[in-house]
């Protein structure tokens, strides 16, 4: 990539944002190494491995990564047999640590939400927790070996407590005699070169043997070690001794561990650090509210309210900015300090970062090109030190840029033919123009030449924009507006600042008349294009209201549909219940005549009992279907597999497994398959075909009128409710002759089936009873065998 674009660019800024967000060493090192790229794949796979960042930071919070530091060093002398010390040796551990930490996070965040990109990076990392654990046996927080690290060590150190003890009490003895304390500068115990000594004073050194360690400044105190003492410092030494090899062999162990393990861990070190610069780009994207664009190799560019990442969010004007598809070069006019060179640079700027894998500052759904190359010529580069002019200085960097442009370039031009004489700087600017045309390259100049919006106005490939200024305020909108030349607001901003009308129009004759031509074209572009844009919003806000109003009624008619269904089903629950109470009228006195019958030996037929019966419970209304799901109540094609309603059962739910003729089918309820007419049936869903369960099951054929049932369902229901279905569905069966029927209670508590057997037990019809055997309903079925 061009280095003077990035400088020009202010690319390094956004590096330095980026560093600035790295929370290891490691990744600091990939962030500085951060260049855009030119391959569309790489971009891709860049691109999605932040957004598995960002997805994964929004679910699970930022990552840990504590305890993560650059150990390769250590890691370089290990595998060399060096020794590392206690400090080096503790980072290791801390770092593996955070790596398994790291590990797990994201292996905690990806389930929930994908992220096959960081799970991959995590795959190779290897968990030497074994080794961490034996160096923190071995060393503590402060770096210090353990005396847990060898029982050698142990040993050793508790030798040198006692001795050490032991030499400090023969010189606290010595120390409180008062005979010795007169000689002493201070009555105190103090160590010199590792030994212990007391401070004598000179004039008394005499009084003392032993040997003479050190002496104070003024040369009156001497620290002396009593003879009695120097055996047991020289033991204490000894000791010592013993305990610096013994450290020495702890550390040279478990550096050898380390170095049997090193380049795994320097492994481990880059993905960290990669994964650590991964998460940086994400906290970027957070920090400048940032969007994934979408990317491609065919030069179309189209950002969405896109702002400028250096730029306060709060003080930055989004642009808007279509590329590549209807035009290729874009020609920008208006005045100085209107936001010209900002606009450029944002649209560089952004597709560096985009190039780079970084989310950009603008709306979902903008849209990026990865270049072969980004040339950008902003500012004014005057050096004093070459000599060179502002012109010089755009031409050497234009010259350079030609040599290196393709048909897959950006190139960015501020103040094209700025610097020179205008007519010549005019036709040099469109010179160059046609050339970078002809080349395919995609291009946006910015320029104060008229004749140079003349020259995009109707050329096909390209197309002028400006940047918005109000006259009234005399001030810049820094919008972009793309289709429409800028003006010359010259005139106006002096007639508002109160020049002389005389004078402005003086100067306006003195204005070409073909100059004056393409300012009122101008003119009458910008105001279609207000007309144009207080129409679009008008439409706006017309089809909204009417969304809105579409809406509110699609709601009021659900609520009377609601309010509908619930009339009519109160009516149907009122007419139930007073069926329901009839019912149990009827039933008092059907059952008080059959008691008569029996009692008195009056004749009474059961079958005329039965049918009385019959006629009350069909009189019983169904409840209302929601009229919301009334393409379910439509007669439709019946197919094998089709879930039924079987109207002549009571609305009884099941399956259709045979399709007999045209009119009739066999459909299996529970465990029991019967044959009904197809007049019978109401499709409610479509399922797919299946084999009909290989449970034992009773085929009984009826037509329209009859009504025998071989099962009962009783779940749900509360004992008595349910006894009274017993006995009154044990009734019909014994008159239907059938000799064995089904009484569905479910398995739950247990107390329906236990009441129900009871019953069963008692009952005059009943010869037997049993529970249901597999594939008849188990626990949940009592099977009664009749007389």
């Amino acid at each position: 990539m061009n280095a003077k674009a990035l400088h020009t660019l202010e690319y390094d800024k956004i590096i330095n944002q980026l560093n600035g967000l790295t929370s290891t060493s490691l990744g600091r090192e990939q962030s500085e190494k951060l260049s855009p790229s030119r391959e569309l794949p790489i971009v891709v796979r860049r691109l999605a491995a932040t957004d598995e960042a960002v997805r994964a930071t929004t679910f699970k919070g930022a990552p840990p990564f504590g305890g993560i530091t650059d150990i390769r060093s250590s890691l370089y002398r290990a595998k060399l047999q060096g020794i590392l010390q206690p400090p080096e040796l503790m980072d290791t551990a801390q770092f593996i640590m955070g790596s398994r930490r790291l590990s797990r996070y994201i292996a905690l965040a990806g389930e929930e939400t994908e992220l096959p990109l960081l799970s991959d990076l995590c795959e190779p990392l290897t968990d030497f927790k074994p080794l961490e654990d034996e160096i923190r046996r071995c060393i503590d927080e402060q770096g210090d070996v353990l005396d847990s690290a060898s029982p050698e060590l142990a040993s050793v150190r508790r030798d040198i407590r006692i001795n050490a003890g032991r030499a400090r009490e023969k010189l606290e003895s010595l120390i409180r005699s008062s005979s010795v304390q007169k000689m002493l500068q201070d009555a105190l115990i103090t160590m010199r070169n590792d030994r212990y000594v007391i401070p004598v004073k000179q004039e008394y050194r005499a009084h003392f043997g032993g040997i003479v360690h050190d002496q104070s400044g003024s040369g009156a105190t001497l620290f002396i070690e009593p003879e009695a003492v120097v055996q047991m410092n020289n033991k204490l030494r000894e000791l010592k001794i013993k305990e610096l090899n013994e450290v020495e062999r702890i550390l040279r162990r478990l550096s050898e561990q380390v170095g049997e393990r090193a380049e795994l861990l320097a492994g481990d070190a880059e993905i960290l650090g990669l994964i650590d610069f991964i998460f940086a780009k994400a906290s970027l994207a957070h920090a400048l509210t940032a969007t994934l664009p979408e990317m491609n190799d065919e030069g179309r560019l189209h950002l969405r309210k896109a702002r400028h990442p250096l730029i306060d969010i709060k003080q930055a004007v989004p642009i808007d900015i279509v590329l590549g598809e209807e035009y290729a070069s874009i020609i920008v006019t208006g005045p100085n300090t209107g936001g010209k060179t900002v606009s450029l640079k944002t649209i560089g700027l952004l597709s560096l970062m985009a190039m780079s894998g970084l989310f950009i500052p603008a709306e979902d759904g903008s849209r990026l090109c990865v270049f072969d190359g980004i040339y950008a010529d902003i500012g004014d580069e005057q050096s004093i030190e070459q000599s060179l002019s502002t012109f010089s200085s755009h031409m050497t960097n234009l010259i350079s840029m030609l040599s290196q442009v393709t048909h897959q370039s950006l190139v960015l031009l501020d103040e094209l033919g700025a610097g020179t004489d205008p007519a010549e700087g005019s036709a040099l600017a469109i010179a160059i123009l046609e050339h970078l045309q002809k080349l395919g390259c995609r291009l946006i100049a910015t320029t104060h030449y008229s004749e140079l919006k003349a020259y995009a106005y109707n050329r096909e490939g390209i197309i002028n924009a400006s940047m918005e200024f109000d006259v009234a305020t005399l001030r810049p909108t820094y919008r972009l507006l793309v289709g429409v030349p800028g003006r010359s607001n010259a005139f106006a901003i002096a007639e508002r600042l109160g020049l002389p009308k005389s004078i402005i129009d003086h100067a306006r004759g003195e204005v070409s008349e073909d100059e004056l031509k393409v300012d009122s074209m101008i003119a009458s572009l910008e105001q279609d294009r207000l007309l144009a844009q207080s129409e679009r919003q008008a439409a706006e806000r017309l089809r909204r209201e009417a969304e809105k109003l579409q809406n509110d009624i699609q709601v009021e008619r659900d609520k009377l549909q609601e309010q509908k269904i619930k009339v009519l089903e109160s009516a149907r629950e009122e007419a139930r219940s007073a069926i329901a109470k009839a019912k149990r009228e009827a039933e008092e006195i059907i059952n008080d005549l059959r008691r008569l019958a029996l009692e008195e030996g009056a004749s009474v037929k059961e079958h005329k009992l039965i049918e009385a019966r019959r006629r009350l419970e069909d009189a019983v209304p169904s409840p209302v279907a929601n009229t919301n799901r009334s393409s379910n109540a439509k007669q439709g094609k019946i197919e094998v597999g089709d879930e039924v309603k079987v109207h002549s059962l009571g609305g009884q739910k099941g399956h259709v497994v045979e399709l007999t003729g045209s009119s009739e089918a066999i459909v299996q309820l529970g465990i029991m398959k019967m044959k009904v007419p197809l007049t019978e049936l109401e499709p409610l869903r479509k399922t797919a075909a299946s084999k009909a369960p290989k449970a034992q099951a009773t085929i009984v054929k009826r037509t329209r009128d009859e009504s025998i049932r071989t099962e009962l369902d009783l779940r749900g229901m509360m004992l008595d409710e349910a006894i009274m279905e017993v006995d009154q569905f044990l009734d019909e069966a014994f008159l239907s002759n059938l000799g064995q029927v089904y009484i569905i209670h479910g398995k739950g508590t247990g107390a329906l089936r236990t009441g129900v057997q009871d019953f069963l037990r008692r009952h005059k019809h009943v010869k037997s009873y049993r529970l249901g055997q597999f594939g008849e309903g188990g626990a949940g079925v009592s099977v009664a065998e009749l007389h």
